[in-house]
């Protein structure tokens, strides 16, 4: 499906958003990668006659660690499943006392504090740079806090998203850092998933689900497991409303995104066209191959 035409929501996930009613045509289909296996299958189907792909970003029963995660394979998998635009949807902690459990932040910057994982589809071979200045799509983030006024959403405007390696949570030091920094919540899955949307060309947007507070604050310790249940049950809820509310004011797009998602890779590419590496260059064949084609 070309960019410019009818677009297809990709959704990432657990396992509550997309158990939502009203999904029709529901198919669970294996979809192969260069860059190896996705974390599951991908659950095609249509929303009120619109297009939209799921994808478990642990995998079904949450097998999979946040550093285990093949995020190449995740994000060529839906770019290769025709998938356009893609709304995350993650649990996090607050770093702020007025982002309470059960507050949603739709994200608009990272700083990316992960380490084990790997961040780029090109390198060596075939060398090319986008630009992360704006990691997050303004006109999604646009459509999602329309969505969630809709749904009755209690979700901020804005926010800083700091990307943590894991599976260990924060130290005090640490937590006391990334608010010293001007954070605002904190995550384990966010990067280098929404480098490689950008690298993609796909339009990403982040919906940051607050779980608890993290560990700076003093009441912290006090959270049982059965409050946190309560609020992951509730947040996710609310995240099937928020999906279901938006995937429709999404369909509404007749160009390409007018903030460049969709043609990042235009002046990204450096290396020569006789010095690429015809392996990558073949891997690239979903992410890249409307510029390599040129």
């Amino acid at each position: 499906m070309g960019m410019a035409g009818k677009p297809v929501v990709g959704i990432i996930g657990g396992s509550g958003v997309y158990d939502l009613e009203g999904l029709t045509d529901k198919q669970w289909r294996t979809v192969d990668t260069p860059w190896g296996r996705p974390s599951d299958q991908l659950l095609f189907a249509s929303l009120d006659g619109a297009p939209v792909v799921f994808l478990p970003r642990h995998g079904r029963g949450h097998p999979l660690s946040p550093s285990g995660i093949n995020y190449r394979a995740n994000i060529d998998a839906l770019k290769r499943s025709g998938v356009t635009e893609i709304v995350s949807v993650s649990a996090v902690g607050s770093l702020r006392e007025d982002l309470p459990p059960g507050r949603f932040l739709l994200v608009d910057q990272y700083i990316d504090r992960t380490f084990a994982r790997e961040k780029s589809f090109f390198g060596n071979g075939c060398v090319a740079h986008v630009s992360v200045a704006h990691p997050v799509c303004g006109r999604l983030g646009r459509h999602l806090l329309q969505a969630a006024a809709e749904s009755g959403i209690d979700m901020v405007a804005g926010g800083t998203y700091l990307a943590m390696e894991g599976p260990q949570f924060s130290t005090l030091a640490e937590s006391k850092l990334y608010r010293a920094w001007g954070c605002d919540v904190i995550g384990m899955t966010n990067m280098p998933e929404a480098k490689l949307a950008r690298e993609a060309e796909l339009c990403y947007a982040s919906v940051a689900m607050v779980t608890d507070y993290d560990c700076w604050h003093p009441e912290h310790d006090h959270v049982t497991v059965e409050q946190i249940v309560k609020v992951l049950l509730s947040n996710a809820d609310k995240a099937r409303g928020l999906v279901r509310a938006v995937v429709p004011l999404l369909q509404a797009r007749d160009a390409a995104c007018g903030q460049g998602c969709h043609t990042a890779l235009d002046h990204a590419l450096i290396t020569a066209p006789d010095q690429r590496d015809p392996l990558l260059v073949g891997k690239l064949d979903a992410v890249a191959g409307r510029v390599l084609a040129k």
